[in-house]
Formats: structure tokens, sequence, C-alpha cells
């Protein structure tokens, strides 16, 4: 068995004294690991640091084996940020998000281009905004899309501002009056064009998002699994909305990345 394919390195852990299972998302055949030998070398561990784009050739002698990885790296993403602490965090949440919440050796495109837009977008100010939005598609593909087209109440288009935490449906500020301590925000950069979205904004977005994810996809049992790189994210835009009133650029009125732009 044998395959190549385009990929972003999820996670990388040591394997022996040297060797490294690594875990990638790749274009065609979604999240796949496999052995590495010597990735963990001195003269390999640096292809191997999450979000890195490499070509990957896999091969096993059967298909439901771990199976080896060779790779070749195409861009090593976090090298223009390494002293940005908020953009490497969002690379470590959007790596682990995607890490825990596909399922191994399941195709997901779209949910891999999405990621990839994400890279590029890390370093450019509008990444806050894509990062929300590339999960709201992360939970649009597998298959808990939110409806955000018109208010669940009254079915009118303008003044929606919050989603029901029950339905995943928009409500409006109207409809929402009663009971808006029970509803989720519905930050206004997903639902229409804008140029500009403040920190606060951002924190309603990822609250939403995670309000769901952690629910439909990371809670097991009575614990949640939901990743520390994306709660330490939340974290650190809190402390943005509590430290600062600057803005961050968003783009397009798409509600999440696999929807067409205006």
């Amino acid at each position: 068995m044998e395959w190549h394919d385009d990929g972003i390195v999820l996670t990388a852990r040591k394997h022996g004294e040297s060797g490294a299972i690594v875990t990638l998302l790749t274009r065609e055949h979604g999240r796949y690991a496999g052995l590495v030998r010597g990735g963990m070398s001195k003269r390999t561990r640096g292809l191997f640091e999450r979000g890195n784009r490499v070509k990957a050739t896999w091969k096993a002698r059967l298909a439901e084996h771990l199976g080896s990885f060779s790779c070749e790296m195409t861009s090593a993403v976090a090298a223009p940020f390494m002293n940005d602490e908020l953009r490497l965090v969002a690379l470590s949440a959007g790596c682990t998000v995607a890490e825990t919440a596909l399922p191994e050796r399941e195709p997901f495109k779209p949910v891999y281009e999405g990621l990839d837009i994400l890279l590029h977008a890390l370093n450019r100010d509008i990444w806050p905004t894509i990062y929300v939005k590339w999960e709201l598609g992360l939970l649009q593909e597998l298959g808990f899309k939110l409806d955000l087209s018109c208010c669940a109440a009254t079915g009118k288009t303008t003044n929606l501002n919050y989603v029901s935490p029950k339905t995943g449906r928009a409500v409006s500020e109207q409809a929402a009056k009663p009971f808006k301590h029970l509803l989720l925000r519905l930050p206004s950069f997903l639902i229409t064009p804008s140029k500009t979205a403040s920190w606060v904004d951002i924190l309603h977005g990822l609250q939403l998002t995670g309000f769901f994810l952690e629910r439909q996809v990371f809670h097991h049992g009575l614990k949640s699994t939901q990743p520390m790189a994306r709660q330490r994210l939340t974290n650190l835009i809190k402390n943005k909305v509590n430290n600062y009133t600057e803005k961050v650029a968003t783009v397009g009125g798409a509600k999440n990345l696999y929807d067409s732009t205006d």
C-alpha cells in the first residue's frame, strides 16, 4: 500500500529513541498517522513542527497497519511569527482541534483547504475572523451546521444577534428579549460583510463555535476533551478584551470558509 499527498503537520510524538508518530491532515486522505524513523533527530525535528506543510508518502504492507511516512517540507508556517504568542497559540489550537475533532482516515478536503487558508492568514491581520469561520465550517463538515440565515422564532433576516444553544439557529434581537441570558452571542462578521471586527466579536465567535464543538464533538460522557490549546486561545482573547479596544480585520460576509463570499 502506498499513496502520495499534500499534508499539514498536526502533531509529532516521540517514538523510541529518535522516531516519531506523526499525524498529518492530508488533502485527499484526511487525518492520517504514520511512523517516521529519525523523526525526532536533530536533523529532521524541525520538519514536523505543527502547521508545517509537507509533501508526504505513506507506505504500509496492509491498509490497516500504522504505516510509515516520508516527508518533504514545502513551507514552515510558524517562522514569520515565532515571537507572537497569540498567533502561535492560534496555530496550535487549529491543529489540535483538527486532530481531536476529525475521525481518522476519512477524507475532509474542505477542512484541509480551510485550515490551509487559516495558516496563510496567520501572517495577516484577518486571522482571528478566519479562525472563527474555520471552526464554524468544521462543525458544518462534521454534520453540525448552524443555521444563521434567519430568526428561528420570526423568520426575519435582520438584527440576528443571538444563537439558540438548543437548536443552533439564529435569533433576532427582538425575539431574544425575554431570554437573552440563555442565548449565545452571534457576532455580525459571521452574517454581513464588514471591514473590521472587535476583539469582543472574536471572543463571542470563539464562544459560539466552542460551545457546539464541546457539546457535539469534544464531549465524551461527563468529561470535556476540548484541547488545552483551544482553551488557551480563548483565554488570551479574553485578556485582549479586558485590555484593548483595538479592531481586527475581517473578510467578506461568508458564514464560514466553505461558503462563497460576497
